[in-house]
């Protein structure tokens, strides 16, 4: 969702002569409630065949406008452009060209009500209806595909599908907005995202063309320093000017009847087309979604062809550039130009085109850490649970500790919270899910605890799982944990020492026992925390350690917790108070990571 502007989804820039091959057209196309959407299609000027319709829906606007201005590039790739499909781009309902009423994430009904009711599946059924009907040369067959924001219109697109939907990429789709993807993580909103892509999203008095405004100034380029003083999150109304879908977003802090519409998974039942899955371990945006909508899928529609494809790329870096490295760290190989070309290109040229290709996996996965890709039957693979105990001394060991006794503490201060980055940024960096992490060694309010040296190596496959006995001297508290790989002294050039992050997630204490209905810490009185962090599939090789950090903030990521039971989007001054956390680690309250290690 956030930052998905249309510019950012552009593949790499290849050489491709649009005008020349394809012939463009603008079409308002009617629904069933007589809304008429926005819709352009790019049809090969080859008339030797007929060809397949490849659809993309998304709120971001489709420029350039006009029947004589063309994009630049088409499709997810080039290599799909010069190999001809018609190319369909359209504005969803309520923005930019198209008419109507823009609701930000549109529910899914479970029902539809009388033949002129509507929702985002509708719509897409609705459009594919037109365009088998009014556009020419088109062989029967549609695809859809979009990442981000445009891949929850994907998913939207298999409820109820339209029977010449036979193939779907939902790439990077939001699916339950609260519970880990774009808004909250745990209960702790992600603020920095969500306020920058807010400056850029409001309220449209459509139809419009895309207005040429200046970007929000933030008068610095410090956002630890903004945010700060920016104070509650409340405070935002004044520099936003009353968007309603950032105070929709930030007002609504627990799992409510805002949010629970929203989550379409449940809808992806009988699910008809072929659908490719796709996603990036490092991003920061919609790792949740992407993995959750391939467990829908696999569990609820069991006789739909779903494949995962899992990369080492941030948000929307399978569609642009090559994927050979991300910030300091380096794959090995042109990561991204084998998605487009070897996996995404024979999966639409196979349902489409019916190309004689060989099927693909369940899963196309790539093993961080030893940069190999891997071909499995299922995800996650087969291994076994273990848990990573927290130990004396800041020791982190594969066994439960045997102290009687054992607790560590330190000092959470929310008007100096820990940093989520090195460098002063305003952005959500996309590297930051993969970047060193020795910026915050010598703060006192970071825990860290340490394997020795590892023997060999050992990769571990999906979701993390943290259990943690904790207290607060506060009646609310953030507890975040990283998971970090320690690269040895003699590691090469500057990864020498490096503490590269895996996951990390944050976890406000007040949802504990639910996201629904949170609950005020009894200050110094034990508590027990259990949460799952997104899948990973990362090798620590033979020489490295594996780190357990344990924090309170992770700001401007998150939101500050003020360490006071209050509704935090409003909590004046007064409430953000020094709190004093202990995390247990004693046989009676042993606190521990549990790992999937592969077999």
């Amino acid at each position: 969702m956030l930052f998905s502007l249309t510019a950012l989804f552009c593949h790499a820039a290849d050489p491709f002569d649009v005008p020349a091959q394809y012939v463009k057209s603008e079409y308002r196309i009617p629904m069933r409630d007589g809304v008429r959407l926005f819709t352009q299609v790019y049809a090969p000027k080859d008339n030797s065949a007929k060809w397949p319709i490849l659809l993309n829906r998304t709120p971001y606007g489709i420029p350039p406008y006009g029947p004589e201005k063309y994009r630049k590039a088409l499709g997810p790739s080039t290599r799909l452009a010069a190999d001809k499909f018609i190319f369909v781009y359209q504005d969803v309902r309520g923005r930019f060209m198209s008419e109507g009423e823009f609701v930000d994430v549109r529910p899914i009904k479970d029902t539809l009500i009388g033949p002129k009711d509507t929702d985002e599946s509708t719509d897409t059924f609705d459009t594919i209806e037109w365009l088998l009907q009014n556009v020419p040369n088109n062989n029967g067959k549609v695809g859809q595909y979009g990442t981000s924001y445009p891949g929850f219109y994907t998913d939207s697109g298999l409820v109820r599908s339209h029977p010449a939907l036979v193939a779907a990429s939902p790439q990077a789709p939001m699916a339950d907005l609260f519970l880990g993807d774009d808004a909250y993580h745990n209960g702790a909103l992600f603020l920095l995202a969500n306020f920058s892509f807010y400056t850029g999203f409001p309220k449209q008095n459509n139809p419009i063309a895309p207005p040429d405004e200046p970007d929000f100034n933030y008068g610095t380029k410090d956002g630890y320093r903004f945010y700060l003083q920016m104070g509650s999150v409340a405070n935002s109304e004044k520099l936003l000017k009353k968007n309603q879908y950032w105070t929709d977003l930030y007002t609504h802090d627990t799992y409510d009847d805002f949010w629970k519409p929203r989550n379409l998974l449940p809808q992806l039942k009988a699910v008809t087309p072929a659908v490719l899955v796709v996603g990036g371990w490092y991003d920061p945006e919609d790792l949740s979604g992407t993995l959750k909508t391939f467990r829908a899928l696999s569990a609820q529609s069991p006789a739909t062809v779903t494949s995962l494809v899992m990369g080492p790329w941030q948000h929307g870096g399978w569609n642009r550039g090559d994927g050979e490295k991300l910030g300091d760290i380096p794959f090995g190989s042109k990561t991204a130009e084998f998605f487009r070309d070897e996996v995404e290109l024979q999966f639409f040229e196979h349902y489409l085109k019916d190309a004689a290709v060989a099927p693909l996996p369940k899963a196309i996965v790539f093993e961080t850490g030893k940069n190999e890709w891997k071909r499995l039957p299922q995800w996650p693979p087969a291994g076994t649970a273990q848990r990573l105990y927290l130990q004396a001394r800041g020791s982190l060991k594969f066994g439960a500790p045997l102290d009687l006794e054992g607790v560590d503490e330190y000092v959470s201060d929310p008007n100096d919270p820990a940093p989520f980055s090195s460098k002063p940024t305003l952005d959500m960096r996309g590297d930051y899910m993969l970047a060193d992490q020795r910026f915050v060694q010598s703060r006192k309010d970071v825990l860290t605890y340490m394997t020795d040296a590892l023997s060999e190596d050992l990769t571990i496959a999906g979701p993390i799982s943290p259990t943690l006995f904790v207290s607060t001297t506060g009646t609310d508290s953030d507890f975040d944990v990283k998971v970090v790989d320690v690269y040895p002294h003699d590691g090469v050039g500057d990864l020498a020492n490096y503490q590269q992050l895996v996951r990390g997630e944050p976890f406000r204490g007040k949802f504990r026992n639910s996201f629904e209905h949170p609950e005020p810490f009894q200050p110094g009185v034990m508590q027990q925390i259990h949460f799952s962090m997104p899948d990973v599939y990362h090798c620590f090789k033979k020489g490295h350690r594996i780190m357990v950090q344990i924090q309170s903030s992770w700001f401007p990521l998150t939101d500050r917790n003020p360490q006071t039971f209050t509704h935090i989007p409003e909590a004046p001054p007064e409430a953000f108070v020094k709190a004093t956390e202990r995390i247990y680690r004693s046989q009676q309250a042993a606190s521990f990571i549990e790992v999937n290690v592969e077999r």
